[in-house]
């Protein structure tokens, strides 16, 4: 693999008239930069051997430096990137998503109960109940319910979505191997707490005793674990649990009296359970009973179910912060659903990177996350889209949506840099793959860097990775506010 040379300026955004000529410091800093490039690639291909494909541009679009640019390669969460510039440009960055009781009836003045029909109505929000990170949560739903004078509700447990039914499945596009892993999570509109469960269990106060429940996430899933385990002497614990029918869990095993809480953690294997778990706990809780009969308290009419109680998750632009500083699967393919919606989603998303880049072949996407195999993309279809969609009217702001040097997966930049915001990057990182793709800030100018790698040596492909972005911007600057529009 050759490295090429595309242009030879380092341009802020215009590219200078050809009767102007080379200003001769812009073309030292040029040549400086590609001698740099050159001697970091031959020392990266020695210590990561694999494939390696590399775009680095001007701000404008105009590549200084690549390798096999247009080569499609594994991106990995890179994808997320995409991901975010669409969903922003369909949803706008204000948007909120909304979780709601829907009901058909009217409260009884006297008793306060619900007569007529009710649902929990789940679009999914990805920072629904999520104790340990905040977000709207199923508590302020029943506390308006009891607001509203209802103090008992009749009727199964029903849930839809505001397009019908709500469901969450295991993506097509996944690997089965990733299958309860934390990161691949069930995907759809019945999300809550990231569609994960966690649990703690501590030793009872004397040998012989069962150990007990100190902690749940989220709230409810208590209700669902039984332990039958023991308290014994000592310092260790050797706790296990097992998946039982109708989404329970039995904990068994031994954990010393002097042993701290054990932690679980799991994909969550029945969202429905675990949802009328918690909704159960936070009706208890605010004081409505619930009894669960097959039918409602009174035929239903024709009119349209109306907004019982409503809560609204953060705006698009403080879940995309996120969901890229995580890097959180369940988070992007919830984005790229509120966008396009179930009907072939990451075709829409691939047309609109075909759209705004103009390269139709350096592009593949069968998911919004990344976290398939099946998915391509160039590193030149990377710094077309990163110049690009800024310009767009959805992409004002748009780089302060990525992590920051020192911040989430750019937390290893924090050293070798002058300081935060001159790095806005993702990355992207599976077994064989190893990416980065965003901007740098420098005194002549802010670069876009798109550095992909598919091979055995993961980790020091990355390592080398980071070590490019502390040579090239070691004199580096903080991006400008203006080329961000926002803060983080």
């Amino acid at each position: 693999m050759k490295p090429g040379v595309g242009a030879f300026l380092l341009l802020a955004c215009i590219a200078a008239p050809a009767s102007a000529g080379v200003h001769p410091k812009r073309a030292h800093e040029s040549r400086t930069i590609q001698e740099q490039l050159t001697t970091w690639f031959a020392r990266a291909l020695r210590a990561a051997p694999g494939t390696w494909a590399v775009a680095v541009a001007s701000l404008d679009g105009q590549l200084i430096w690549s390798v096999d640019a247009t080569r499609p390669m594994i991106p990995a969460s890179t994808v997320k990137l995409f991901t975010t510039g669409f969903a922003r440009s369909v949803v706008g960055g204000d948007a909120r998503r909304q979780t709601r009781v829907m009901g058909n009836g009217h409260v009884d003045p006297t008793t306060g109960t619900w007569i007529g029909s009710w649902a929990l109505e789940l679009n999914g929000d990805p920072t629904l109940e999520r104790p340990t990170r905040g977000g709207p949560s199923l508590s302020e739903l029943a506390g308006q319910l009891r607001q509203a004078g209802i103090r008992r509700l009749i009727g199964p447990f029903n849930v839809v979505s505001a397009s019908g039914e709500a469901d969450a499945v295991y993506p097509d596009a996944w690997s089965p191997k990733h299958k309860g892993r934390l990161f691949a999570p069930l995907i759809g509109e019945l999300t809550l707490n990231e569609n994960l469960m966690s649990f703690a269990v501590a030793p009872g106060s004397a040998p012989g005793k069962i150990p007990f429940l100190v902690s749940e996430s989220p709230s409810g899933v208590g209700e669902l674990v039984e332990i039958r385990a023991r308290t014994v002497t000592g310092r260790s614990s050797r706790l296990r649990y097992s998946r039982e029918a109708g989404g329970r869990f039995v904990v068994t095993g031994t954990i010393g009296t002097r042993a701290r809480a054990r932690w679980f953690t799991t994909p969550t294997p029945d969202l429905r359970v675990l949802l009328e778990a918690t909704w159960s706990r936070a009706l208890r809780e605010a004081g409505i009973e619930w009894i669960r009969a097959d039918a409602v308290s009174a035929p239903v009419t024709a009119d349209a179910p109306a907004v019982l109680a409503e809560v609204s998750s953060e705006p698009f632009d403080s879940i995309a912060i996120e969901v890229n500083r995580r890097s959180l699967n369940i988070g992007a393919e919830l984005m790229l659903r509120w966008a396009a919606g179930e009907d072939h989603p990451a075709a829409r998303l691939m047309a609109h990177v075909q759209q705004i880049t103009g390269e139709l072949d350096g592009i593949h996407l069968v998911d919004g996350s990344g976290l398939s195999h099946e998915d391509r993309a160039s590193p030149l279809t990377f710094v077309s889209y990163l110049a690009r969609f800024p310009l767009q009217p959805a992409g004002r702001g748009f780089s302060a949506l990525l992590p920051t040097n020192g911040v989430g997966t750019l937390r290893k930049l924090a050293r070798g840099l002058p300081g935060p915001g001159v790095v806005r990057a993702k990355t992207g990182t599976l077994g064989d793959v190893a990416t980065v793709s965003g901007y740098l800030g420098r005194p002549d100018g802010v670069l876009l860097i798109s550095l992909m790698y598919n091979g055995p040596r993961v980790w020091s492909a990355k390592q080398e990775q980071w070590k490019l972005f502390r040579l090239l911007g070691a004199d580096g600057v903080t991006i400008p506010e203006d080329t961000l529009g926002i803060s983080q």
